[in-house]
Parts: C-alpha cells; sequence; structure tokens
C-alpha cells in the first residue's frame, strides 16, 4: 500500500488511536503512547516510536502512517526573517504556509484548501480554482513542518491561507479542535479569516469558541466589493454586516475587518466616510493590509496607506496597519504554489 493510500494517523483523537491499539490486540494504553509520539513529540514516523512494540508498529506500518507533508520548496526573507513554505500533500498536491516572527511569538498562516473558489481578483489564490478540501490532519502538519524545519515554536494560528476556511468548515473545525487540545495553541490565539460567507459565519457563532474571527471586507460599497469579491453578489454588504454584528452579541468576541488597500480602487477618502456609516459606534477592528502585487492582476499597491489610516482615525474608526511582512518573496496568497506549478 503506497503512502497516499495509507491512513494518516496524524489528525486522529486519542479516542480514536487508543480504539485502534485495542482493534489490533493491543492495550489501549499503547493508544495513548501514539498519540504522544504524533502530538507530544512529533515523530515523524513509526520507526521513532521506540517504546511501542515492533509488532504493533509492523501491523500499524500496513495500512497506517505519519504524514505531515514534505516541504518541496522554501523561501526566507532575509530582512525580516518570514518563511514562505511549499508543502506536497501525499497525493502530489501543494499548499503554502508562511512563519512570521512578531514581538508576541511566531504566527504560522496556513491553508485549508488546495486552491480557491471565491475567486477574488486580487488573489493569487483562486488563479486555477479549487482542487480539493484539506482535511484536518492537512492543516495542522503545515503546523508540525513549519515548528522543525525552523526550530520555532509556533504560538499563533491565522487561517488566512489559500482557500476559504468556512468552505471547508467540518475540517477547520476539527482542525481548531488537534491545534488546541493536542498542540497546545489557545482558541484566542487563532484567527479564521473568511471572505465573508455568511451561513458560514452564522454556524460558526453557534459553536461559540474563543477564536478570533477576521472578515475581508475591502470596499464599504456593494457594486465595488462584488467586483473584486464575486462573493458579494451572494451576500452583499448589509446581510454580512448583520451576520457579523450578531456573532459579536452571540459570543463577545469582536470582529476584525480586513481591509486591503488597492490603489485608486478603495482608498479614497469618500472609501472612509463610507466605512464610518458601515462600521461606526459598533465594536469592530479594522486591519490595514498594503497589497501583495499578484503577476497575473492588474492591481496596484495603494500609496495612500498612511493617508487613509489618517481618515479612518479622523472618523473615530479603530484601525492599525499591518506590518508588511515577506516582502522580498513569493508573500501574496498562493503566489508561489503558482510560480512552482507555471
Amino acid at each position: 500500500m503506497e503512502q497516499n493510500q495509507k491512513t494518516n494517523l496524524f489528525g486522529m483523537t486519542e479516542q480514536e488511536l487508543r480504539q485502534l491499539a485495542s482493534d489490533l490486540g493491543e492495550k489501549p494504553f499503547r493508544g495513548r503512547q501514539l498519540y504522544d509520539w504524533i502530538y507530544g513529540k512529533k515523530a515523524s514516523s513509526l520507526d521513532e516510536m521506540g517504546n511501542l512494540p515492533g509488532k504493533f508498529r509492523e501491523n500499524l506500518a500496513k495500512d497506517y502512517t505519519v504524514f505531515t507533508g514534505d516541504i518541496e520548496r522554501k523561501q526566507t526573507d532575509p530582512s525580516d526573517g518570514t518563511i514562505k513554505y511549499l508543502t506536497r500533500l501525499a497525493d502530489g498536491e501543494h499548499v503554502e504556509s508562511v512563519l512570521m516572527s512578531y514581538e508576541h511569538g511566531n504566527s504560522l498562516c496556513v491553508s485549508t484548501q488546495v486552491g480557491c473558489n471565491m475567486g477574488c481578483t486580487f488573489c493569487a489564490s483562486g488563479l486555477g480554482g479549487k482542487v480539493r478540501d484539506l482535511t484536518a490532519g492537512e492543516i495542522a502538519g503545515q503546523i508540525v513542518s513549519a515548528e522543525k524545519d525552523s526550530g520555532r515554536k509556533v504560538s499563533n494560528i491565522v487561517l488566512m491561507g489559500m482557500g476559504e476556511p468556512l468552505d471547508n468548515f467540518d475540517e477547520v473545525m476539527d482542525f481548531i479542535r488537534i491545534a488546541n487540545e493536542d498542540l497546545g495553541i489557545g482558541q484566542r490565539h487563532i484567527t479564521l479569516s473568511t471572505c465573508g460567507l455568511v451561513p458560514g459565519i452564522e454556524r460558526l457563532a453557534d459553536k461559540n469558541l474563543q477564536i478570533n474571527l477576521a472578515v475581508s471586507l475591502h470596499s464599504p460599497f456593494q457594486e465595488e466589493r462584488a467586483r473584486i469579491m464575486p462573493v458579494a453578489r451572494a451576500y452583499p454588504i448589509p446581510q454580512l454586516i448583520a451576520a457579523c454584528d450578531d456573532y459579536f452579541n452571540r459570543t463577545g468576541r469582536r470582529v476584525t475587518y480586513e481591509y486591503t488597500l488597492i490603489d485608486g480602487v478603495n482608498d479614497r477618502p469618500e472609501d472612509a466616510a463610507e466605512l464610518k456609516k458601515l462600521l461606526g459606534g459598533k465594536p469592530h477592528h479594522i486591519n490595514l493590509i498594503p497589497l501583495n502585487p499578484v503577476t497575473e492582476t492588474n492591481h496596484k499597491r495603494s500609496n495612500n496607506v498612511n493617508l487613509f489610516a489618517a481618515e479612518l482615525k479622523k472618523h473615530h474608526l479603530n484601525s492599525t496597519i499591518r506590518r508588511k511582512n515577506g516582502g522580498n518573496i513569493d508573500a501574496a496568497c498562493g503566489q508561489l504554489r503558482r510560480n512552482s506549478m507555471r
């Protein structure tokens, strides 16, 4: 049985591993040992698991593997240490993740899908459409791979890489459990970013998690937002903001609005004034993001980032400018994978 045909132990719960041990004729505590090797010691093969009986490991090896992905390419920005990884999955598909260092710790931006179906015009992830969803184990595997390669402990997770997390809802919820319970990353150190799938936001509110929700807004005008983000045609801005307000009321977690500044598109004083109408008086935070240009699009980075931030301040809107990371590498979502495919 080839590796990509074997069942991956990484991603299984402790209970599932205990049951597996019993099914193979072992005491359930062997499942606990297996769990410790996979998530505690982050073993990359069954051969490393020295305190497991040889026969148990032989039986496991017939149908199971421990696989967190193979790093096929990486780029390191010499100016800030940001590392971008291109990881090959068991079926040969590729995803990206980005490791960034801050004063508060190391943040890893992970992918949730191979490609993306959302079609945002400024993003490289969706240029080839969505190939498939990732499993919870494949998402979590990006954490282990990055930690092993870099020697850095990941303390914060951002689901903001390739793919739309709420379009892969069940696996993403399982991933959050793995990251929290098995890899020890607190829910308040996990941020889920969505382009604005309203039904998904409503389902997420039902879970009442303590994670951070970030919503890609990118324009306060419906017509302009629909032009750069096709999802806005299905879920217009008033419906999206109502879902975000409901999310805050039900969870007590303030929503962050992501706002990528594109030259001549959404960086004008009238855009700031419209944001005031939209978000003024509501719990909010606006994360201003200088655009990472993508070769296949005509969008250009705005030169008005600081001026726009000043306009928002004038309107008493809370905002910060995201620190630019990875300026010397293929930093835009999907860019490294796209270039490698070419």
